[in-house]
């Protein structure tokens, strides 16, 4: 495997060990990074270390300051800050197992490709990983990688292992405080029934390579152009003004109904069916007797 392994180890499950090696599953290469460039002269921008004041300062006369007052500070140096960060683990023993639907998703923060060392390892390493499987269990454990200790997850993966590194319960801001707000009553049932059955009709299995980042493609493409000496139109009618949502209130079960593109049928009842299919047909009115009670309406 070409990949340098961000880490080097084993896991251990009582007194089994399992070397292994784990690799970054993910990569950044979608993002389109910007310097600062002078313009006149065409030459990008430096940036100069200065004390108010006092000017331009030497970097070595530089330290790390933690502001616990306002303008006060306890100043540390580098020997300091190393002093007290942690020797990297070369285990990483899993000491709880959970179920998946255990752990809320906004935890999980940064995914890891566990793979066995060599040939050795593959054994149990296959075993762990089917255990993981069959029990649809996660594997907890702490671990500590360049400094820091992070509570970490194992799980089986295709033919492999994810680790994946968690958040501290202090780093996730509660949801009870931005959502106690929403109302708690019941959503009328006819609503309900019509937006399960559009989720259902847009229900597929999940592909990434389907979703592009269109930002990131258009400014590709501004790029290229601007390399060839070419300008972007922008064509100003496409601008959005004023509200987005318009002036006009959406009646949400036209809308739902124009979404699923039956003319406002739902295909048949769901789970004891909706308000409208439980109520029987009106009784047609006679022409006659209706143009006789109901006046004509006036234009505006």
């Amino acid at each position: 495997m070409a990949a340098r392994p961000y880490w080097r180890g084993q896991i251990r499950l009582a007194l089994v060990s399992i070397p292994v090696e784990v690799y970054s599953a993910t990569k950044s290469g979608a993002t389109i990074a910007f310097n600062q460039i002078h313009e006149p002269s065409g030459k990008r921008i430096k940036y100069e270390k200065v004390v108010p004041g006092i000017g331009p300062v030497d970097v070595d006369e530089i330290v790390k300051g933690f502001e616990y007052s306002k303008g006060e500070y306890v100043l540390l140096d580098e020997k300091e800050i190393e002093g007290v960060k942690l020797e990297s683990k070369k285990t990483l023993e899993l000491t709880q197992f959970v179920d998946a639907h255990d752990i809320d998703m906004i935890y999980f923060e940064k995914p890891y490709y566990v793979v066995p060392a060599d040939d050795l390892a593959e054994e149990a390493f296959i075993v762990l990983r089917e255990a993981l499987r069959r029990s649809r269990k996660i594997g907890l454990g702490q671990l500590a990688m360049r400094g820091r200790e992070y509570v970490v997850s194992v799980k089986a993966c295709g033919r492999g292992m994810v680790m994946e590194t968690l958040r501290y319960a202090d780093e996730v801001n509660k949801a009870a405080s931005y959502f106690r707000d929403i109302g708690d009553s019941d959503p009328d049932e006819e609503l309900l029934d019509l937006a399960t059955t559009l989720i259902d009709k847009k229900t597929g299995k999940f592909d990434a390579t389907e979703f592009h980042d269109r930002y990131v493609d258009a400014l590709k493409d501004l790029i290229e152009r601007k390399k060839k000496g070419k300008t972007l139109n922008i064509d100003d009618e496409d601008k959005g003004t004023g509200d987005p949502r318009g002036s006009n209130v959406v009646d949400l079960m036209a809308a739902l109904k124009n979404s699923l593109g039956t003319g406002g049928k739902t295909g048949g009842n769901r789970s004891g069916g909706s308000k409208a299919a439980a109520k029987a047909p009106a009784k047609k009115v006679p022409a006659k007797k209706a143009a006789a009670k109901a006046p004509a309406r006036k234009r505006a």
